[in-house]
């Protein structure tokens, strides 16, 4: 189990010192030498046979020099087999932003937080797209530590990404989250990030003029300059509301149709990067509590548990996902379930920390975190999983706590903003760019 670690910034260089040669006669050569035309033991031996000889030895001599340099060419091409391929990026002049092969092996999400003063990537204050509730600095938040953590992995570092490349890497492209609030948080922090390399910030636009709000279905924004969108589709639970079955009990208000993939889901394909969620709302509170229940075909399920239903769910969709997305074109995502931080089980009160806490108390774990992984292990198409739940057990100081727009109700479950959903992203373009999984 990860804890987080404060660490400073270290400079790190690596020299590279070009190693000369020195040619130098061996013994036989210079045995040979002696035997050259007009020393004495050449012209003792005399004649006709002392010609001969020497001619034998100007040949030995040759294949020598001959055998030399193949010598040094096997011994060249062996350190460039061998020895070049081992040396890291920086070594050989790459920056981390362009390549960083040790991050194909290495388990992004194994890791601590350290404070890193180049964080946060952005100001809320200045993004139009970011949600006044998120923006806890700006809604009176005194303290602001809870800005500069960055996720460090055991084995490698995420890439620091220049916007303007990244921007150009998604000209003419379609990015679409699909899921809950978070999702919509995710998406709010890669628009706000994305904006800083933009000048002239009305060529960012919402497509449709729409504000952010809640329970919208559908946010687009288009970067004009560079002909790409970021979209975000609310699907909650990513399968259909359903009407009331014919002779339900009277506490079945709705249905949820656990065979049948959200009817905004055509939507969804055609994309480049396609990234879901789900999980928050998969609670007895939003369902059985809201007269929702669950049904399959014209089946009313009404003894079904939640995890068995969130399976099922969940099947539907790496079916349709199977059956209708092309990944020759599209890169598929699946985030995993993003803790809370409640101080107590009836979501009232929150406590928000100063830093991150050191022992995440059982919730690096999440049911619906496992679902998403034995689902995904069965898909016969590459879906990668953002394993976010352990790492993000960790902050509960980057909540927006009272610092919301309505700060009244206590939140320890969304994000603020700039905060951890940067760092979800961050990971998100270490798989898309440094191992080139996205034919961009």
């Amino acid at each position: 189990m990860s804890s987080y670690n404060r660490s400073k910034s270290l400079n790190r260089s690596s020299s590279f010192k070009k190693s000369t040669f020195n040619r130098s006669t061996s013994f036989n050569q210079r045995a040979l030498s002696s035997f050259s035309l007009g020393s004495p033991i050449a012209s003792s031996l005399g004649g006709p046979k002392a010609t001969r000889w020497n001619c034998v030895t100007q040949w030995y001599h040759l294949f020598i020099v001959i055998g030399f340099f193949v010598s040094s060419l096997i011994v060249i091409g062996g350190s460039y087999v061998y020895v070049i391929p081992s040396l890291s990026p920086e070594f050989l002049g790459y920056s981390l932003s362009n390549v960083n092969k040790s991050m194909v092996s290495c388990d992004k999400f194994d890791g601590s937080w350290i404070l890193d003063d180049a964080y946060p990537l952005y100001n809320a204050s200045e993004c139009p797209f970011a949600e006044r509730g998120f923006n806890c600095l700006g809604n009176g938040r005194s303290d602001n530590d809870y800005l500069k953590w960055r996720w460090k992995p055991k084995d490698c570092d995420i890439p620091r990404f220049d916007v303007h490349s990244i921007l150009e890497r998604f000209r003419n492209k379609r990015i679409v989250f699909v899921g809950d609030s978070m999702s919509r948080t995710q998406w709010e922090s890669l628009i706000c990030f994305l904006m800083t390399g933009v000048d002239d910030k009305k060529s960012v636009y919402e497509v449709k003029g729409n504000k952010i709000t809640k329970r919208i279905r559908f946010l687009g924004v288009r970067f004009s300059s560079f002909n790409f969108t970021v979209e975000f589709f609310r699907s909650v639970f990513l399968v259909q509301d359903g009407l009331i079955p014919r002779h339900a009990p009277k506490r079945v208000t709705s249905t949820l149709k656990l065979d049948k993939l959200d009817s905004i889901s055509n939507e969804w394909i055609n994309a480049d990067i396609l990234i879901f969620n789900s999980g928050q709302w998969w609670v007895p509170g939003k369902l059985f509590q809201m007269g929702c229940y669950f049904q399959v075909g014209n089946s009313l399920k009404l003894g079904m548990s939640i995890p068995t239903a969130f399976r099922l769910a969940l099947g539907t969709w790496a079916s349709w996902v199977e059956k209708t997305i092309d990944t020759n074109r599209t890169r598929v995502f699946f985030r995993t379930f993003e803790p809370s931080h409640w101080s107590d089980q009836s979501h009232k009160l929150c406590n928000v920390t100063r830093h991150p806490v050191r022992e995440p108390k059982g919730r690096e774990r999440s049911i619906f975190s496992d679902t998403v992984f034995e689902v995904i292990k069965n898909v016969t198409i590459p879906i990668t999983v953002l394993h976010i739940t352990s790492m993000s057990a960790f902050r509960s100081d980057a909540h927006v706590g009272m610092w919301s727009d309505n700060p009244s109700v206590p939140d320890c479950s969304h994000w603020c903003l700039p905060g951890v959903p940067d760092v979800w992203n961050e990971i998100l373009f270490s798989y898309l760019f440094t191992n080139h999984e996205l034919p961009l």
